[in-house]
């Protein structure tokens, strides 16, 4: 079952005009929220970012906070699994063809759970492979935009070479994945690149710094160079849907000593734990 445009319907069912701006011209934001154990995880953050992005491309937000909570809760209840990943995306509507912004449409509202597909525990263990590539995407990545096909491409990049996630670089600095936030660890301390435009604000990035300040585990927030990335001794990639990730080859070359290092496997202790802790509080 899907939500489109005020109504749960099956996700066979649902159709969108092909003058929609979101099929024309990408014309659209969207967000990707994990659920545990039916309940939404920081939720807030998640809102508060499609906030930011609609905020970017100058689109009304259709609904306020409360009434997005109401709807992401009656599309959990619609759906199996306990574990989901909610997707909901927004576009300008529908209109004439024109590159300008039309006047008096209604946004497009589509929101789809799939099951949430976590890290195998082998991954946990043994970690993933990774490439570099030139960042070549545009100016505002901090826009959570549905038009990713720049993204999409990088991403193939790692596909293609057999590897979890492409890493991306400009001008000499690491700015994150193609889907992900990026953290490196050397001498024991955590380093990851400041927000800015060039990169999307992680929920889970967040959760990362949030754990490390709270447990004494030191961190660094500064720009990262590509001899600095190359060299780590642990490197990680973040999602809500791969939550803490360790990459343990780059580019065919193994990072640290080939296996997820200690400071990794501190963080991902501490990022499971705060999970349990906010379910047993919400079902308290």
């Amino acid at each position: 079952m899907i939500y489109l445009n005020g109504k749960f319907i099956p996700i066979e069912e649902a159709v969108i005009p092909v003058l929609d701006r979101g099929f024309i011209f990408g014309d659209g934001v969207y967000e990707v929220i994990p659920v545990y154990s039916r309940l939404p995880f920081r939720v807030g953050g998640h809102l508060e970012r499609l906030q930011a992005s609609l905020d970017s491309i100058r689109l009304d937000n259709p609904h306020t906070e409360s009434e997005w909570r109401q709807l992401l809760a009656s599309l959990i209840e619609r759906n199996e699994p306990e574990d989901q990943s909610l997707y909901l995306q927004i576009t300008r509507g529908v209109a004439k063809r024109d590159h300008a912004f039309p006047e008096n449409t209604i946004p497009t509202v589509f929101i789809m759970s799939n099951p949430l597909i976590l890290p195998t525990s082998d991954q946990i263990e043994n970690g993933v492979s990774a490439i570099t590539a030139p960042d070549n995407r545009w100016s505002r990545c901090d826009v959570k935009s549905t038009a990713l096909l720049p993204n999409v491409l990088l991403r193939q990049l790692a596909v293609d070479a057999g590897c979890t996630e492409t890493l991306l670089l400009r001008d000499g600095l690491l700015t994150e994945g193609s889907a992900t936030n990026a953290f490196v660890i050397r001498d024991g301390i955590i380093l990851t690149p400041p927000k800015s435009n060039l990169m999307l604000p992680g929920i889970t990035y967040d959760l990362v710094l949030e754990l490390a300040a709270a447990n004494g585990v030191a961190y660094e927030v500064r720009n990262i160079a590509e001899a600095e990335l190359i060299s780590a001794d642990e490197i990680w990639i973040t999602s809500s849907s791969k939550e803490v990730l360790p990459v343990t080859t780059l580019n065919g070359n193994l990072v640290g000593s080939g296996h997820p290092g200690p400071v990794f496997k501190r963080m991902h202790g501490l990022y499971q734990d705060y999970k349990v802790q906010v379910m047993r509080t919400a079902t308290a």
